[in-house]
């Protein structure tokens, strides 16, 4: 795997310089894919639930509520959470898009995408998640979406993301984390202002709320056309994409 060989400690030169191709290639893989899919809400969360699940079809309500209000539902394209968010954006007769990633276990990406780009790495692949979004739903998940979450939640504390809303959804998976999350503020870790970031919710209602509040409002979003795609760069838009 190539981010195991990234990873790894030195390599020779040539080694190097082939491994930062690598990553140049998802980069710029990931930014014709997904420059032209319109502004996303991303959608983090547990591959391992299924459909009978209650967080799933949480999640496919919410992924329908973010289509119905212009944006694209993105998420990283695989089974699960992901899948029910996609899922739910077809029904609303929205746009789905997944940012997949090669793994040594099969993870193919679900059938309820217009649009999917695979990546070999795993940082690569979580800077294009956050980079095309104006808000982040998570859902309960595992050391993953735990990554992803608080990758979120430092770039927008250190400021070098705007102030993106973030929705925390599935309020019986969260009481041991809400609990530490007050333990660092207790600790003087973590800021008053830096809890503002996360709004608590199982109410899909509530959420929408919030990211109309925090994300349409607040940056003055409303509904464009995409830039304009070169056939000559191999760039393609997103059906629909407005």
């Amino acid at each position: 795997m190539e981010d195991r060989a990234l990873l790894s400690g030195p390599n020779r030169r040539l080694r190097d310089l082939q491994l930062l191709y690598s990553v140049a290639k998802d980069f710029i893989l990931g930014f014709r894919s997904l420059h032209f899919v319109g502004p996303c809400i991303t959608v983090f969360g547990s591959a391992r639930f299924d459909e009978k699940h209650r967080y799933y079809q949480l999640a496919r309500d919410m992924g329908a509520a973010i289509a119905k209000m212009g944006f694209t539902v993105l998420t990283g394209g695989g089974p699960g959470i992901m899948e029910a968010a996609n899922r739910g954006a077809k029904d609303a007769g929205g746009r789905s898009v997944g940012c997949n990633i090669r793994l040594p276990f099969e993870q193919s990406h679900n059938p309820y995408l217009d649009r999917w780009v695979t990546m070999e790495h795993f940082f690569v692949r979580k800077t294009l998640l956050i980079k095309y979004s104006y808000g982040f739903i998570i859902m309960p998940g595992g050391f993953g979406t735990m990554d992803e979450m608080f990758e979120a939640l430092t770039l927008i504390q250190t400021r070098k993301l705007k102030s993106f809303p973030i929705v925390i959804m599935g309020s019986d998976f969260w009481p041991e984390m809400r609990q530490f999350m007050e333990h660092m503020l207790k600790g003087a870790t973590i800021s008053a202002e830096d809890l503002d970031l996360i709004k608590w919710t199982d109410s899909v209602e509530e959420a929408v709320a919030h990211l109309q509040d925090k994300a349409v409002t607040q940056f003055g979003l409303r509904r464009y056309r995409v830039p304009q795609s070169s056939a000559l760069l191999g760039e393609k838009a997103l059906e629909g994409a407005h």
